[in-house]
């Protein structure tokens, strides 16, 4: 059995700028500041570790665990207000690549995703992405990406994997990866890689870095 995962945001959907706007709006309205957006200074790049280095780098003293509920509130509502006027465009060919990855019987497919539960689902499902059996970590279950690539593969529930492979599009999926010893498939440009997809249109170049 091989496992096959994979991040969300600029790997299955085109959804970076967006979910950023949003996300800066959302830190701005509760914190009321600009967030820095060198994304490559924090720790742990994802939703919630993002804001939890921020709050101790401004050493917060209230409570952290009700201002990060309230960014996530205005987030996940701002997401949503979005999607309300504008579609939500898969990479292309993700969807049939993820429809012919839960077909085969050698192959457990899981997502692994930096955002938080609430606004991932809600853009998967307005890019038309069917997760339906497909086990799902994010953000809502730890600041550390390397802890919900864990999640996700216990999520799955079976072991030993003969190869797992990670689908994402950014230099913190890589590292992430290459701490948990994954096979990793760059999607996009954003940095040089030997095994790099620009989209799920030729799925077999995907299959063969997967090794399928």
């Amino acid at each position: 059995m091989h496992l096959v995962m994979f991040d969300i945001d600029g790997t299955l959907i085109d959804s970076n700028e967006f979910d950023n706007d949003c996300y800066l709006a959302a830190v701005k309205e509760v914190l009321g500041i600009s967030l820095d957006t060198n994304w490559e200074k924090f720790q742990h790049l994802t939703d919630w570790g993002i804001l939890r280095q921020t709050l101790n780098e401004l050493c917060v003293k209230e409570e952290h665990e009700s201002i990060i509920s309230s960014v996530k509130e205005r987030f996940v509502h701002r997401v949503s207000c979005h999607l309300a006027e504008h579609s939500a465009i898969p990479i292309p060919g993700a969807p049939e690549f993820l429809a012919h990855l839960a077909d085969r019987e050698d192959v457990m497919v899981a997502m692994a995703t930096g955002g938080w539960f609430e606004s991932a689902k809600l853009k998967l499902d307005a890019a038309g992405i069917d997760v339906k059996g497909i086990p799902i970590a994010s953000a809502s279950d730890h600041y550390s990406r390397i802890e919900i690539m864990k999640t996700a593969e216990f999520r799955t529930g079976s072991y030993p994997f003969e190869s797992r492979t990670y689908f994402g599009d950014g230099a913190w999926d890589l590292k992430a990866s290459k701490a948990l010893a994954y096979n990793f498939i760059l999607v996009g440009s954003r940095f040089e890689h030997g095994q790099t997809i620009p989209d799920f249109t030729a799925p077999g170049d995907a299959l063969a870095y997967i090794g399928l």
